[in-house]
């Protein structure tokens, strides 16, 4: 190796280092050689990491896109974009900066987010959220999931609904009806906008009521006989000593403690089942055989509440407080399912008989039974009675699932934040509403954005139309 080193000397004399070391000179230009090839090989730049892609062209206008897409796309704080922009960029930027160009983007959002038409809305899910204690109202549009309402306010009672909603309906808000939870703030504020209009119950909150109650009651039945087999420990130690006597009072007690909530439990997590499966099941019966189920549920539940008297009563209450409001999906399902047998000229039992099939999976026997059946009592028409039913099921929600969906993706957003301000909500609302679905359950909604949903209409970029545009053209 040392050999090899001094052959790289810019003066070194092959023939007097071949013979200072008694070997031959081709050996020491051999040695060169490996030398040579090793240090190149060493210094020589990667391959795979050095190879340029493609390349950008940084002006101010694509640092301005960069730093909005880092704040909404990609959830980064003000300080985070900060550093990103320092660490891989190397560009400065203040904090102020970030705070200035967001602004602008908030202002021309708000602007676009005023201007849009909401007459296309034909149900509304308004809900609410805190942050940092302080409440967050949000209405969204159940068929295009486009968010027509975000706003932070110091009360969430009736007038401050009320005002929001009252600046909606001169932007064309006039749905059919609304789903909400009982927020008696958000139904006051409803009711003093749209005095008759109805606000559907949610029937996903109720419904997990019941399921939480059920759960509370088993684990208390686990608890009873975990308790009878401590006891029933005790009598053998006892009954080994002469003194089973001395617990016979005990394991009785415990024995009847421990049938009652095993009862209890079951039965109350059975009537939590036929509520959810046969109740308010989308495909279910007509509205007058659900409330008879429901107010038979409701009153196998009351026969039980002296078992459990605090946790019953309090679903059971709201159970029946709810009932009108739960169930008002049904008679829209129900005039649904009347204008498809009026309009394929058949019965409505058969209509109804294939809203009822959808409760089965297709790849069932049973389903394909019943299939079979119905086409042969409809004829040609059975494949479009079951599109429409489909399609007027799909139109029928129960709950606001999507705005509780979007709650979820706002906390992302929250967490970065103390204070939120309105025209914060209103850049984040138009962002929600304006970029494109990656997938999506309902293949119609991949690719497009909620406003193009709700409107039918393509629109640019929404940094093209926050006026950071246009975007540079994407690398083939």
């Amino acid at each position: 190796m040392a050999l090899a080193i001094q052959t790289l000397g810019k003066d070194t004399n092959i023939s007097s280092l071949a013979a200072a070391n008694d070997v031959s000179r081709k050996y020491l230009y051999q040695q060169k050689g490996k030398a040579r090839d090793a240090l190149q090989e060493a210094f020589a730049p990667s391959s795979a990491g050095e190879e340029v892609l493609f390349s950008i062209p940084v002006t101010s206008a694509w640092l301005d896109q960069f730093v909005v897409s880092l704040t909404l796309t990609c959830h980064s704080s003000y300080r985070g974009v900060v550093q990103f922009v320092r660490d891989m960029l190397g560009v400065s930027i203040s904090l102020g900066s970030v705070h200035n160009l967001l602004q602008r983007a908030a202002t021309r959002a708000l602007e676009l987010n005023c201007a849009q038409d909401l007459s296309a809305i034909r149900v509304g899910l308004n809900d609410e959220i805190f942050h940092c204690n302080e409440p967050v109202l949000a209405g969204v549009d159940a068929r295009s999931t486009y968010c027509y309402l975000l706003a932070d306010e110091l009360h969430r009672d009736g007038d401050a609904w009320a005002t929001h909603l009252l600046c909606l309906r001169d932007q064309g808000l006039d749905p059919d009806f609304f789903i909400g939870d009982q927020g008696t703030g958000l139904r006051a504020g409803q009711a003093q906008v749209w005095d008759a209009k109805p606000c559907h119950g949610d029937v996903f909150h109720i419904v997990k009521q019941c399921e939480e109650l059920a759960n509370v009651l088993a684990r208390m039945a686990q608890g009873a006989t975990t308790r009878l087999r401590a006891v029933e420990e005790k009598m053998q130690d006892a009954k080994a000593k002469g003194v089973a006597h001395t617990f016979s009072v005990q394991l009785g007690q415990a024995r009847q403690a421990e049938e009652q909530m095993a009862t209890l439990a079951r039965d109350i997590k059975t009537l939590t089942q036929w509520l959810k499966r046969d109740v308010l099941e989308l495909a279910g019966p007509e509205l007058a055989t659900r409330l008879e189920l429901f107010d038979f549920v409701v009153a196998e539940i009351h026969a039980r509440e002296y078992l459990e008297p605090e946790r019953i009563r309090k679903v059971r209450v709201a159970l029946q407080n709810q009932r009108d409001d739960l169930l008002a999906f049904a008679a829209v399902q129900d005039e649904h399912l009347d204008c498809i047998a009026h309009a394929y000229e058949v019965s409505a039992h058969l209509v109804r008989q294939a809203c009822l099939l959808q409760r089965k999976p297709d790849t069932s026997n049973a389903f394909w039974q019943g299939w079979n059946r119905l086409c042969a009592q409809m004829g040609h028409k059975c494949h479009d009675v079951f599109e429409a039913v489909m399609q007027a099921m799909t139109q029928t929600p129960r709950c606001s699932s999507m705005v509780e969906n979007l709650n979820s993706r706002l906390r992302n957003y929250f967490t970065l934040r103390r204070q939120l301000g309105g025209r914060y909500l209103e850049l984040l609302k138009f962002f929600l509403n304006h970029r494109t679905f990656l997938r999506s359950r309902v293949p119609e909604r991949v690719g497009k954005s909620p406003r193009q949903l709700l409107t039918g209409e393509a629109h640019p970029h929404w940094l093209t139309m926050l006026g950071f545009g246009p975007l540079q053209p994407q690398q083939g």
